[in-house]
């Protein structure tokens, strides 16, 4: 991340005065005495510094002794909660075309964190993950609230036709692990092995699912709206943060120069300009999010090496594999039978 502060959409954690109107807790005292400006609660789309996050939640906790506050706010967001971004995901044609707008734009919905949709044949994954330091009471809470507010909007999206068969988070198995037992068509996994994050697997193809609202004006309209923001995040010097999510969001190989530009409705003369602004070019982003890419298509087990190898636009896989190596240590292949095996 560049050397901004990290601000956040407040408007998830008023949510949370829904789940302690019994507590004889005043949500909105609790956010003032963490410096959060009275102004800032009514104001709509009012964004507020990370690390103030995080002392809420410890306040919140220690008030309250409740474990589970996460996954309780994660169950009472839906898609109408992102603003227009949310807006965008219900005019798009299919769940996975709401899903690629929301990976686009997930910068704009919770910034602390990315959303990776992978999909293969036998079904799609959601892998989201922190871009941020935060305290592990912090990270934990968030994986929660992430979780459940996916599975609830996913499965409301699509009429009631999808459920996760699986939930992975890498936080440690919580005091109250038996509040999941509800969700029973889910089988959910702690102290998962590897990176910080929750994924959500499915037996799904989103493509096959149209969506109800869908309508090719509004989606236009949001799209636009999005684009404005992203515009904003070019002006205050967060450029290269939102190439590097919209590069690695847009399909399944990464774009050129030239499609990135077209997509962000700018020249690539400007694009150039703006990260070089920023100490970067598209070439190390393109690089360094390749590598990423190449990581997650080679841990789900469902693509063979060649196969990742050609996705990412290599002619040769022994040029990649050489490329990978150089930057991992390890070849591919033993990267690859690495993650099976933690995954197991």
């Amino acid at each position: 991340m560049s050397g901004q502060v990290m601000q956040v959409p407040l408007r998830y954690y008023l949510r949370l005065a829904d789940l302690l109107v019994g507590e004889g807790i005043d949500i909105a005292l609790v956010l003032t005495e963490a410096g959060i400006p009275d102004e800032l609660l009514t104001t709509p789309d009012a964004m507020i510094p990370f690390e103030q996050v995080d002392r809420v939640l410890v306040e919140l906790s220690e008030r309250t002794g409740r474990s589970e506050l996460g996954a309780e706010l994660g169950r009472l967001l839906t898609v109408g909660s992102h603003s227009i971004v949310g807006f965008g995901m219900l005019s798009s044609a299919t769940l996975a075309e709401s899903l690629r707008f929301v990976g686009r734009y997930f910068r704009l919905v919770m910034p602390s964190f990315q959303l990776r949709y992978l999909y293969h044949p036998s079904g799609s994954v959601l892998h989201f993950t922190p871009v941020c330091a935060m305290s592990n009471h912090c990270l934990n809470f968030h994986l929660e609230t992430i979780a459940m507010a996916a599975y609830h909007e996913l499965n409301d999206l699509s009429d009631q036709q999808v459920i996760p068969h699986r939930i992975s988070m890498s936080m440690p198995r919580p005091a109250h692990a038996a509040w999941y037992e509800q969700y029973r068509r889910t089988d959910f996994h702690f102290g998962v092995e590897g990176p910080p994050g929750v994924r959500l697997s499915y037996d799904h193809d989103f493509a096959n699912l149209p969506l109800t609202m869908a309508d090719t004006n509004s989606l236009k309209v949001a799209e636009a709206r999005c684009q404005a923001q992203v515009a904003e995040f070019a002006r205050i010097g967060q450029f290269a943060d939102w190439v590097s999510m919209t590069m690695r969001e847009v399909s399944d190989r990464l774009p050129t120069m030239e499609e990135l530009a077209n997509m962000l409705n700018i020249s690539t003369r400007t694009l150039n300009r703006y990260l070089k602004r920023e100490g970067t070019s598209f070439r190390a982003l393109h690089s360094s999010i390749q590598h990423a890419v190449a990581k997650e298509r080679l841990s789900t087990g469902c693509r063979s090496v060649s196969s990742v190898a050609y996705s990412l636009g290599y002619s040769d896989p022994a040029n990649f594999s050489h490329a990978f190596r150089r930057l991992e240590g390890m070849s591919p292949r033993q990267y690859q039978r690495d993650c099976l095996e933690s995954q197991s």
